[in-house]
């Protein structure tokens, strides 16, 4: 028989992109359709490790993609929010979570597929209600995962027929080695374990594959995913590269293990095929969900063990964001409101010398055009917005109770210098928004249009700097100063924007460039609006 290898490649290739597309899909409808609060289920309940491995399985679960569980994980590391030791945790629970697709494709319902992406469909276009359309997209996706499927198998029929296929099989077998590799390189193409899984699963339906050969690419698939975490912890924090280096640590061990006992566990695998009465599909997802659980089991022991050796591997002071709260003990609040409101004033504090530090790391990025400045101004921004809703909760449950006028009015202007601080992490935002800009589209400021900048941001930076430190010592004298400073920041912008205006009449900058400078200049003196409501809260002017 002569094969059509065109058609070949188009179903497969055409069906991959359709599963990819499917299962990405249908992730983002489970994330919307349950809360986009992936990372608060992180940070709230991965206590202890223990806990991170049920998260890693749950988030993992809503979002069909060990992998993104994995990054989610690794940011969170980096920002400070979670522990190395309850970050492996949750990479191993997203190791078990991830095999649940392979459990909903063994289902084959691929003749349903179009019926199911007719329902989705139905749903996402002709709801009104956000909550039903992101139920359609969940659906869609599940049929569209199915279609993907039948087009591979499609694809790959075929290859019974071709004798190089089916002796590259049978070398497979009698060398498992090269079934490893061949699913850690084919993981690592695809960026998706769930694809190759399920490519692996149509092979073996197919009987193009025997189980001797499929359960090494198994392996190999699992070790292929990781990649995705490598590439997200390149350039990151050194918690971040480590919680990396363990994800690929353990699924590179729970390989070796399960090749040493690969032929007492192919013995598993048909004895529960057997007793379970399991079709060839469902029965690779029974593999790779055992060889997950087992090997979440064995190595759960040695989290404290990983965690040292990837700190010896990779070595080095790790500066993370504490986006935590240090300062707000409830048992204040009942007890003695004036010691949570200092409590609250405290954690004021750290929040305004967060605003500094995201200031400064964003004129470093304007001047040097460095990304990881970028990346910590962000990161300090979402610390900014964390310590912004749990301070103002704190407040909230503080009114709750009986204090004195003299305390209401630190209460109240106290609220007010939290909303000040998170507006200055906004505006220092829009300004890495806008540096990004300048950087995609290769947009050049003129020398004095910098010099402007650099004058304009170590006055403002100055600014909240000082507005901090008078709320921090209730000082009077440096909140006038900051009053006069502000004057002076107001003055600086009209001056600047005439500079601007000049040098555009003669040719010398863009209206882009233009347009980047004058933005930026807007925010600083934003900034400055806000530093000044800080500076005259402390002079009373605001209670």
């Amino acid at each position: 028989m002569e094969m059509n290898w065109q058609e070949m490649l188009f179903q497969f290739v055409g069906g991959l992109g359709i599963f990819l597309f499917a299962i990405k899909y249908m992730g983002d409808g489970l994330q919307k359709a349950a809360g986009d609060r992936l990372r608060s289920i992180l940070d709230r309940f991965t206590t202890n490790p223990f806990m991170g491995v049920l998260v890693g399985i749950i988030v993992t679960v809503l979002i069909q993609s060990s992998s993104g569980t994995t990054v989610i994980t690794v940011g969170l590391v980096s920002a400070g929010f979670m522990t190395l030791r309850q970050a492996i945790g949750v990479i191993m629970g997203a190791n078990i979570g991830t095999t649940i697709t392979a459990f909903i494709i063994g289902l084959d319902v691929g003749a349903y597929a179009l019926p199911i992406m007719a329902v989705g469909a139905f749903l996402i276009f002709f709801m009104r209600k956000n909550s039903v359309k992101n139920i359609g997209e969940v659906i869609f996706g599940f049929g569209g995962l199915f279609l993907g499927l039948e087009l591979m198998s499609a694809g790959m029929k075929p290859l019974r027929s071709l004798s190089a296929f089916s002796d590259f099989t049978v070398a497979m077998a009698d060398h498992p080695l090269l079934g490893v590799v061949a699913g850690t390189v084919f993981t690592l193409i695809v960026q998706s374990s769930s694809a190759t899984v399920g490519i692996l699963q149509g092979l073996y339906a197919e009987n193009l594959i025997p189980l001797g050969a499929a359960l090494p690419v198994l392996f190999g698939d699992n070790i292929g995913t990781t990649i995705t975490a490598v590439l997200a912890s390149i350039g990151a924090s050194v918690a971040a590269r480590r919680a990396a280096a363990t994800h690929v640590l353990f699924n590179i061990v729970g390989t070796i293990v399960f090749m040493i006992i690969l032929y007492p566990f192919t013995l598993y695998v048909e004895w529960i095929a057997g007793v379970l009465n399991l079709e060839n599909k469902m029965q690779i997802a029974f593999a790779h969900g055992s060889f997950n659980v087992a090997n979440t089991i064995l190595q759960f022991p040695l989290i404290g063990a990983w965690a040292l050796l990837v700190t010896k591997i990779i070595p080095g002071k790790d500066v993370t964001i504490e986006y935590k709260p240090k300062h707000l003990d409830p048992n204040f609040i009942n007890q003695s409101p004036a010691v949570a409101i200092g409590q609250a004033k405290e954690e004021i504090i750290r929040m305004g010398d967060f605003a500094v530090q995201g200031l400064q790391e964003t004129y470093e990025y304007l001047k040097t055009s460095n990304k990881r400045n970028a990346e910590t101004a962000y990161q300090i921004e979402d610390a900014i917005n964390n310590l912004d809703r749990k301070i103002t909760d704190y407040l909230v449950e503080i009114s709750a109770v009986n204090i004195s006028p003299i305390e209401s009015a630190r209460h109240v202007m106290l609220m007010d210098t939290v909303r000040d601080i998170e507006r200055i992490g906004d505006h220092f935002e829009n300004i890495i928004e806008l540096i990004d800009f300048r950087e995609v589209n290769r947009v050049k400021l003129t020398d004095e249009a910098m010099n402007d900048l650099t004058e304009m941001f170590t006055l403002t930076i100055g600014t909240v700097d000082k507005a901090i430190r008078s709320l921090d010592m209730n000082d009077t004298e440096l909140a006038k100063s900051v009053a006069e400073q502000e004057d002076l920041i107001d003055k600086m912008e009209r001056k600047f924007r005439k500079n601007h205006i000049v040098r555009l009449n003669e040719g010398l900058c863009t209206a882009q460039s233009g347009m980047v400078f004058v933005d930026i200049v807007s925010n600083l003196e934003r900034i400055g609006d806000h530093a000044v409501n800080i500076a005259e809260a402390i002079l009373g002017k605001r209670v």
